[in-house]
């Protein structure tokens, strides 16, 4: 019987520019954009390692709140 291999995680970078951790999270990247921090042009997606989501997440605090009130 054959062995199956799961597929290997790709390891990315934090997005923002300057910074080379390694992922934790992804977030779209326009929300990253609209939280006022500086995103890489040659990323497609919103990776952002620990430090960065919990500066997104104290950044875009009030618009997240505004979003669950209109539910």
């Amino acid at each position: 019987m054959v062995e199956r291999k799961s597929p290997e995680k790709k390891t990315e970078k934090c997005a923002i520019k300057g910074c080379t951790n390694e992922y934790e999270r992804s977030v779209a990247k326009d929300l990253v954009e609209e939280a006022g921090m500086e995103v890489d042009e040659d990323q497609k997606k919103g990776y952002l390692c620990k430090e960065h989501y919990k500066e997104y997440k104290k950044r875009s605090k009030n618009e997240r709140k505004i979003g669950t009130l209109g539910h």
